[in-house]
């Protein structure tokens, strides 16, 4: 399989930068009257200041809140009686919001997005109760859940050095209990900036419409300073770092193994990619038959790289096990190093390689067509297109960034196993039960 094989893949796209510095992406398609329209905001959980961890996440909260035209919960009405849908995501990198709509509707979402980009209603009461739900949410969703947060929450301190990867994502309830309303108006006036995002629209709409469209309602919003953003880089790791986590509620044993993956679009990343497939593709991926069903070490095992293509910075290769009582946290790491030695030293065969392509391009068509049409996944054709635009320069990517996958050869998975999946490279978590009964690791 070669890059012949993808010289036919043609998703039209067209691009544009206004004069603010925003960036508009369209990606038209009739197949259905509906559209979908995204902004991308360059601003996650590495992204945000020191001292005020957690704001990227308030902020998804934040936008839900009103705007100078449109009153609280009115976004969200409108967005309904179209007959739409809505919601909104934080990830290490970016912030995004995102509506499905009858293509009828284009322009009523356009001027809602505009409207709170351009004038968000940033005050006290907003401010308390946005608080209150995230640390409701937090509560909920991790402290009170089994394995709650892990491995997301519980990795970064153990992997990472920098703050800015390694800090607690949700938010530390010290730091949201201190932000006043200076902190938060001052967060939304520096990284809520048209030459901060990238504007897309999906689906039923022509280009030329599309960009017209973006002119009207976001052209005469003020473009900001470029925001200022800490070096996100880790000093190079040269040893294996653990840590260890109780769990109050889940009764079984689990660890996460974390490896550091290399930059983003370089040789060995798109071969880590396929390598990734082989060791956590599913049922049939090397993890699971050798840990679950062979040698019955684990009740569970899966894991991979997320979100492949919306990462701009550090992240890991990331395995997360559950494993039985009996078997010590120590025999389930050796199990699964055997695994991993394998690969290693035996690489993989040329019919497992080209079984790894087939399905990732299978998998990369089906991305292409979700997030068009009207359905939002996360990682669908808007996401792509929205990482391609923020972190390199070019939508056009989402044409031609399969080549450098089905460009990989059996060499390049084997070289990529023993470059990367070393012990000096990985952390570990242990997540250890209270109720006692699993043998902990040293």
């Amino acid at each position: 399989m070669t890059e012949a094989s993808t010289k036919q893949l043609k998703v039209a796209i067209a691009s544009a930068t206004l004069a603010n510095g925003l960036r508009v992406v369209v990606a038209p398609d009739a197949i259905a009257p509906v559209v979908t329209v995204g902004i991308y905001y360059k601003i996650g959980f590495r992204l945000e200041p020191q001292g005020r961890s957690g704001f990227a996440h308030l902020f998804e909260h934040m936008m839900f809140q009103g705007s100078a035209n449109a009153p609280k919960m009115q976004h969200i009405k409108l967005i309904n009686s179209s007959g739409g849908l809505l919601n909104g995501s934080t990830s290490y990198d970016v912030t995004n919001y995102y509506e499905a709509v009858p293509s009828n509707a284009l322009e009523r979402v356009l001027w809602l997005e505009a409207d709170r980009m351009r004038a968000l209603k940033v005050d006290d009461e907003n401010l308390k109760n946005q608080r209150d739900v995230v640390k409701e949410e937090v509560r909920v969703n991790v402290m009170n859940q089994p394995y709650g947060g892990f491995p997301w929450l519980d990795m970064p301190p153990v992997a990472f050095r920098n703050w800015a990867n390694a800090h607690n994502f949700y938010g530390d309830f010290a730091d949201l209990d201190a932000a006043n309303l200076a902190d938060v108006q001052d967060f939304f006036k520096t990284y809520y900036l048209p030459n901060n995002a990238v504007l897309l629209i999906l689906g039923d709409v022509q280009t030329e419409e599309g960009i017209a469209l973006a002119k009207k309602y976001f052209a005469d919003i003020p473009a900001g300073p470029p925001p200022p953003f800490a070096d996100p880089s880790e000093p190079e790791q040269k040893e294996e770092r653990r840590g260890h986590v109780e769990e109050k509620f889940g009764t079984l044993p689990a660890m996460a193994i974390g490896y550091v993956m290399p930059a983003r679009r370089t040789k060995d990343w798109y071969a880590m990619a396929l390598l990734d497939q082989a060791l956590h593709g599913g049922r049939a991926g090397r993890v699971y038959r050798d840990l679950v069903l062979e040698k019955q070490v684990a009740v569970e095992a899966d894991g991979g790289i997320d979100d492949l293509f919306g990462y701009n910075g550090p992240t890991q290769l990331t395995t997360r096990i559950i494993h039985k009582p009996e078997i010590s946290a120590d025999a389930t790491v050796a199990a699964f190093d055997a695994v991993i030695r394998e690969v290693q030293e035996r690489g993989i065969s040329d019919d497992e390689l080209q079984q790894l392509k087939v399905k990732w391009r299978s998998d990369y068509y089906a991305t292409l067509e979700s997030g068009r049409g009207g359905s939002m996944p996360k990682y669908g054709l808007m996401h792509l297109l929205a990482c391609f635009t923020l972190f390199d320069q070019e939508p056009q990517l989402v044409n031609t960034i399969l080549d450098g996958f089905l460009a990989v050869t059996r060499e390049d998975v084997q070289a990529v196993a023993k470059k990367y999946l070393r012990e000096s490279q990985r952390a570990i978590v242990f997540r250890t039960p209270i109720t006692g009964g699993a043998k902990e690791a040293a």
